[in-house]
């Protein structure tokens, strides 16, 4: 029998999810944004993301010759540190909610697939609900006595 969330921990599974899907949509934008700078760079474009430099305040430049803010490794390091920050909010919200492993694993891959982050944060927000009011019921019925 899978184990359940306990009934005390509600509010504590209302924020963690409520981190969860800030940390899945952050993730996810960075991500996307990611990826379009891994295009501009890696591609026959050769482009880096320049930001305040004198070719304007945000421009592609050839790679190596950014003279200024280097957009394009501010958006790897920014995605590093958010996929962190999204792991540990999909250990929080899945050690609380007593799930299998394989949706910590399912959740953590949502962070490293362009869309996916989109796609797995609204399965997972609506298990969640629907397991959260699930339990507010079996709740309700042992407090009230039955006569």
């Amino acid at each position: 029998m899978p184990l359940k969330p306990k009934s005390s921990d509600l509010p504590r599974i209302r924020s963690a999810l409520t981190f969860y899907r800030v940390a899945a949509y952050l993730t996810g934008i960075m991500l996307l944004l990611l990826v379009l700078e891994m295009l501009f760079k890696y591609t026959p474009l050769q482009l880096e993301i320049e930001l305040g430099g004198p070719n304007g305040f945000l421009a592609l430049v050839p790679v190596d010759t950014v003279t200024a803010v280097n957009l394009s490794t501010g958006i790897l390091i920014a995605h590093g540190w958010l996929y962190v920050v999204y792991l540990f909010s999909d250990f929080r919200l899945w050690s609380l909610m007593r799930w299998p492993f394989t949706y910590f694993v399912a959740i953590a891959a949502g962070g490293v697939v362009p869309f996916l982050s989109f796609f797995v944060e609204h399965y997972i927000t609506r298990r969640a609900h629907r397991e959260l009011a699930e339990l507010e019921q079996s709740a309700l019925r042992e407090e009230v006595p039955v006569d």
